[in-house]
This record gives structure tokens, sequence and C-alpha cells, in this order.
């Protein structure tokens, strides 16, 4: 058996190839970025633990793809373009060249693919279990970010995409999932692996966009976090969730499925507000953008939380409104 890679090697072997100009080779202790000129630097990350975030044997380019992906739908959701991303992985004792090698090659796929170049990062060991951390780093023109504080009474509401694909997809890969097709399972089981971050929403996030920011822990407390954030409520219609055909037809064969959609999390849609005269506008960038756009409510005064409206007109109570770490 040949001797382990060291981390220099480690690091030469699989992700100095994924490096940006930024980064320098990954020869540096630090990457070298400058702002392009009237735009603001737009600063995110995210941690994903194995057997929390993902599964410890689910496949390692899916799990390097969602990594970079729910940073990339946090730069969405603020209208940012990614300019690149630093990359920290813990690595427990029992790791494998194959693995790494196949979670390299999938990170360099989707940096690739969008636009978001490996700068930096570490790579260390660890006793627990296999910890992958992703900063990501964009830019907005200068003071047009969408803040989860913007939204303002009348303004729209919308959620991009379909919500709760995720959250049924996570009880398929338990094997809890409903008696569905398995074509289905199958759409759901994508769904929860590989989020598709909205980057092709950035402009017209900027253009139009009051508030924004994606929906990661669940449609219901998600919404309901940025409205607190802005001191705003809504009146949400719940009917108006946008769910798509496959998700319709595991409520159908286990309507408890529907909580499930409106409050579990990796949805990574965006939400977004926009001010009554901006959204015709919003909504014309969203569909030339090829972007599914749903109105799910309008924004109110008060600071008491949104009331979630059933189909016969009284509000809708949940059990939980998002998944909680803590």
């Amino acid at each position: 058996m040949s001797p382990r890679l060291g981390e220099d090697d480690l690091i030469a072997r699989f992700f100095a190839p994924l490096a940006g100009p930024a980064g320098l080779g990954l020869k540096d202790d630090a990457a070298v970025m400058r702002p392009p000129p009237g735009e603001d630097l737009v600063l995110t990350v995210d941690a994903l633990v194995a057997g929390v975030h993902f599964f410890a044997d689910d496949p390692p380019d899916a799990v390097a793809r969602k990594a970079l992906r729910v940073n990339l739908s946090d730069l969405a959701a603020k209208g940012a373009r990614p300019l690149g991303f630093l990359l920290a992985l813990a690595l427990p004792g029992d790791w494998r060249e194959d693995w790494l090698e196949a979670f390299a090659r999938g990170l360099g796929a989707d940096a690739s693919a969008y636009g978001c170049p490996l700068v930096g990062g570490d790579t260390v060991s660890t006793p627990g279990p296999l910890m992958v951390s992703i900063t990501a780093v964009g830019a907005v023109p200068e003071g047009r970010m969408a803040r989860r504080t913007g939204v303002r009474p009348g303004d729209r509401l919308y959620v991009t995409g379909t919500i709760g694909d995720a959250a049924i997809g996570l009880k398929v890969r338990q094997g809890r999932g409903p008696n569905i097709a398995e074509l289905d399972q199958a759409f759901l089981l994508e769904r929860y692996l590989k989020p598709e971050p909205r980057l092709k929403l950035i402009d017209a996030m900027t253009a139009h966009a009051s508030g924004g920011m994606d929906v990661s822990d669940g449609f219901v407390g998600d919404l309901t976090k940025m409205l607190a954030a802005s001191g705003v409520s809504a009146r949400a219609p719940i009917s108006r969730l946008p769910l798509s055909p496959a998700a319709r037809r595991a409520i159908a064969a286990d309507p408890a499925l529907f909580e499930v959609a409106a409050t579990g999390g990796d949805d990574y849609e965006l939400l977004v507000s926009a001010a009554p005269a901006s959204a015709p506008a919003f909504e014309a960038a969203a569909a030339a953008a090829g972007v599914p756009l749903t109105f799910v409510g309008e924004a109110v005064e008060g600071r008491r939380p949104p009331s979630f409206i059933g189909p016969d007109g009284n509000p809708v109570a949940f059990a939980r409104g998002s998944y909680s770490h803590f």
C-alpha cells in the first residue's frame, strides 16, 4: 500500500487545480482579492457536518456540490455574483484518496459551472465526523444588496422554485418516504442532494428587490425570520405554497407531509420582497431569466408573526416553523 498523501501533496493534487488567480496557486497563506469598482463585497459561510447535513455514505461529489451550492444560494439571495470561495475540510482518520478525488471532481465541476473558483482554505484531521465549511465571496452593485431587514409594509412577497422537495426527499433517503413512484422518489432525493442556487435571478434582485434571504431551514420559519428582522408582519395564504408534482403526489399519499414541506429545510430557494411599483418588473425579469416565481403574500404593518391562511380562510398553525440546530 502506498503511503497516504501529506497535507501539502493533498492540496497540490486535489485542490490547487481548482484555484483561481486570487488563490495564488494555493501556495501562500492567504488569497488576494480586489473588490470590483463600484461594488460591495458580500461574504457568507456555511458548514456541513456528516450525520447532520448529509449522510456519511452520500456520494462525495454530491457532498461537495451541496457544500458550495448552499453558499451560492446565500449570494443569490443578496443579489451578489460569485467571485470565489475558501474551503475548510476536516477529514476523519479513515479518509480515502478515491473519496477525496471524487469530492474534488464534483467541487471543481460546480466551481467552473457557477464561475466561483477556489481561492484558499485549510485541510485538517479530525477525530469526529467529516466536516466541510465553505466561505463564499461575491460582489453586488454598491448599496444594492437585498437585506433581510429590507421588507416594507405593502411589499409583495415571493418565493422561487418549489418548496418541500428536499424535506420529503430526506424522508426518502431515510427509508421513511411515502408510497409513491420510483421516479418521484428519485426526483425528491435529487432535490435533497443537489439544491439549485438561483444565481440567474441576481440581476433582478439588484434591480427590483427590497429584501431577500434563502430558504434553508424551512419556508414558514424563514419567512417569519425575515419579517421579524424587518419589523413587519404578513398575510400568507398557505395554499399558494408552490409544490412540485412529485411533492403533491407524496402529500396525497401522506397528508402529514404538507407540514414537512412547509417547515422542513434544505430548499435553498429564495424569499424575496418587492415594492408594489417594482413587483411587475421583478416578475418579468424572473420570467426572462427562467426562474419560477410564486407570489405568496403581502407584508403588512405590525411586529406579530405572519398569519398563514388556510383554504377555509382561517389561520393555520404549525407545530414548528423551521429546522433548528439547537
